[in-house]
């Protein structure tokens, strides 16, 4: 019997998890179905907003970072006889934490390089470009 519970939990978690993505999904599209038949204008839709790069940056490094914290943590427990959770749970979590870091001063500095960048316009004077 707790085999058979075992089994079924993660079943129904996926299951449900998948349930609840297809009712938030139809809700959504209800909702806009309303919107437009209001006449609201579309640049409310969350989907229609351009997208950054910046959460793949972020996950991309948090990965690196705790890949090599793996890594690291794994050179710890073998040459110097540190306890296995000790090694890999503290270089994971230093190792993530400066990915994150180099996220962002990576996000930064292409902030400042956004900001500082001139065009010209067509009276032929330069002008600097403002993101808001």
């Amino acid at each position: 019997m707790v085999a058979v519970i075992g089994v079924m939990i993660p079943i129904v978690a996926l299951v449900g998890a998948f349930i609840l993505v297809i009712y938030l999904r139809k809700y959504q599209h209800d909702e806009r179905l309303v919107m437009i038949e209001k006449g609201v204008g579309v640049e409310l839709f969350d989907s229609m907003r351009p997208r950054s790069a910046s959460g793949a940056l972020r996950a991309a490094l948090l990965l690196i970072g705790s890949g090599l914290g793996l890594l690291m943590g794994h050179v710890l427990e073998r040459n110097l006889n540190m306890e296995e959770e000790v090694a890999y749970f503290s270089m994971v979590l230093i190792f993530g934490g400066l990915g994150l870091g180099a996220a962002y001063l990576v996000e930064e500095k292409k902030i400042k390089e956004e900001r500082s960048r001139q065009y010209v316009n067509p009276s032929g004077s330069f002008k600097e470009e403002r993101i808001a």
